[in-house]
């Protein structure tokens, strides 16, 4: 070739070359989720729906954080003490936390969260109730002043129902009213941008983030970001978002549904595995307000009608992954007891006759009872579909509605009786995982008090309250485990909801991907994409 086409050639590689570079300094490293359900909502005190929890871990940093073992660790605290007669916690936060706005991260912001926090969340009700102030020490440090010794201040705090410090003039958003911003101090950003609701969002990582040292550790130590950013797709049908994921169109899919199991474990490519390895309970949540679920005799009637077996088999289908359990503060943990389970523990004829026995004693009249039904969550539409048949089975006139996860989580919140307002409900599903429920502090969906102000169905038992509360002043092992007993045992005459069991779940990514942390909701710091 001639000299003069030879350098024509090389300088236009070259040109095309300097042009491409232009846009960015180097590739961008995204990683790409299909989530389980929408993210419908942005504050993580108004609802406790997982994709707002998964929003809120990455865009949020918390006060103390719990590590794999469930054991709280210091995260934007440096450092607390307790004054000798333990009446004052004092607490300083790390230097240098900001917010994604730029602002400073001040003891301000840290008293209001957990003033928001407490006026909403179970452990926070608890902590609240036998405080008399949180106040501002200096910019770095606060303190809550008790009206009484209470030990486990730092496991409210650091529960599985964090604290998420927002801005100061975030949180003083009244708790019943959602905040709808997004600027927090974690090592992530949510890209607003680019929120499509139904759809799709994003997080950017946040580069002024400054990370703790030690080791990460399921939701504690060091929050160190590895990619550039992540990218969720909620895709509603469960067979096309495991196709995407063999296809490589997304990197991780966290909830796989286990009949789609096989199809996943057999590609090369694919990493599959448990991350929650305590698991996940599914409940049925009654209506404690609206007739007749409002009945103790027809919630016994639900009780006793209800097979766990028969519900997690059409929730997961394998049963290697499945574990009957009636124990409110969750099987394998310390307070696990069979205490008022021996009338129903056991499926079969007898139940279904004492079913019809209860709902005869109640007064049913053969009302509509409406269900709500998220039919794109497979195994929360699973749970439902039977519970409706279970009912049925016993007499109940069933009104099965179906809905988007993101409709469930809006209509949950309704006090309106469904015959007044059609929005209105008597039962709907849900799942948490089992470590959410073996303090009955921290439990979010425990607390029975009489002032509405309870998580949704706003069971009101002022003796099962106090019996809760009094767990607070027992520390000794054999006397917790037995006080467990006696509160499970008016659990179950009382009935604020129906458990359905345990179960476990695999997450499934590519091979692309490493680092991906333990817990019950994915995080993203730690991991990497090739």
């Amino acid at each position: 070739m001639p000299r003069h086409l030879v350098s024509a050639v090389l300088g236009s590689i070259l040109l095309a070359g300097s042009v491409m570079a232009v846009p960015s300094v180097h590739a961008q490293t995204v990683i790409k989720q299909a989530a389980e359900a929408d993210l419908a909502s942005l504050d993580p005190v108004w609802t406790s729906a997982f994709p707002t929890l998964g929003f809120a871990r990455l865009i949020y940093d918390n006060l103390i954080s719990q590590d794999s073992n469930g054991i709280p660790k210091p995260q934007m605290v440096d450092s607390w003490s307790s004054s000798p007669d333990g009446l004052t916690w004092t607490f300083v936060l790390r230097p240098g936390l900001k917010f994604h706005d730029g602002t400073p991260v001040t003891s301000k912001d840290a008293v209001q969260s957990i003033k928001r926090w407490g006026a909403r969340v179970g452990a926070g009700q608890v902590l609240l109730g036998v405080t008399a102030e949180i106040v501002e020490i200096d910019a770095r440090t606060f303190a809550i002043r008790l009206k009484e010794k209470f030990a486990p201040v730092i496991g409210m705090i650091g529960s599985t129902t964090d604290v998420f410090v927002m801005r100061e003039k975030d949180a003083l958003t009244d708790p019943g009213t959602q905040v709808t911003t997004s600027i927090g101090s974690g090592p992530f950003k949510f890209a607003r941008d680019k929120w499509v609701p139904g759809s799709r969002w994003s997080y950017t990582k946040n580069a002024d983030y400054v990370p703790r040292s030690e080791k990460a550790d399921a939701y504690s130590g060091g929050k160190v970001v590895r990619v550039d950013g992540v990218d969720v797709s909620y895709i509603s049908d469960t067979s096309i978002a495991v196709q995407a994921l063999i296809r490589g169109e997304v990197d991780f899919y966290e909830y796989v549904p286990s009949h789609l199991l096989p199809v996943v474990e057999k590609e090369r490519d694919v990493v599959t595995r448990v991350i929650n390895r305590g698991g996940f309970n599914p409940l049925l949540r009654l209506n404690h307000l609206a007739a007749p679920t409002n009945n103790q005799k027809f919630r016994q009637a639900i009780l006793y009608a209800t097979n766990q077996r028969e519900t997690l088999a059409a929730i997961v289908g394998n049963p290697s992954l499945e574990r009957p359990c009636w124990a409110v503060f969750s099987c394998g943990y310390p307070l696990e007891t069979e205490a008022g389970t021996e009338g129903f523990r056991q499926p079969g004829p007898a139940n279904i006759e004492k079913a019809k026995q209860l709902l005869k004693e109640s007064g049913y009249s053969g009302e509509p009872i409406v269900l709500l039904n998220p039919v794109e969550n497979q195994s929360l539409s699973a749970a439902i579909t039977l519970t409706a048949q279970q009912l049925k089975q016993i007499g109940v006139n069933v009104d099965l509605q179906s809905m988007d996860f993101g409709t469930l989580v809006s209509r949950r919140t309704l006090k309106d009786d469904p015959k007044t307002n059609r929005a209105g409900w008597h039962i709907f599903p849900t799942q948490g995982p089992t470590q959410d429920r073996t303090d009955p502090l921290t439990a979010s969906i425990l607390p029975t008090p009489c002032d509405g102000k309870n998580w949704f169905g706003w069971p009101c038992d002022a003796q099962l309250e106090a019996m809760r509360v009094k767990f607070a002043a027992i520390s000794e092992a054999n006397e917790r485990k037995q006080h467990a007993g006696e509160f499970q045992k008016r659990f179950y005459e009382t009935v604020p909801y129906v458990p359905l069991g345990a179960f476990v779940q695999k997450a499934a990514w590519r091979n692309t991907v490493d680092g991906v942390l333990e817990g019950f909701k994915v995080v993203w710091w730690n991991a990497t994409k090739k």
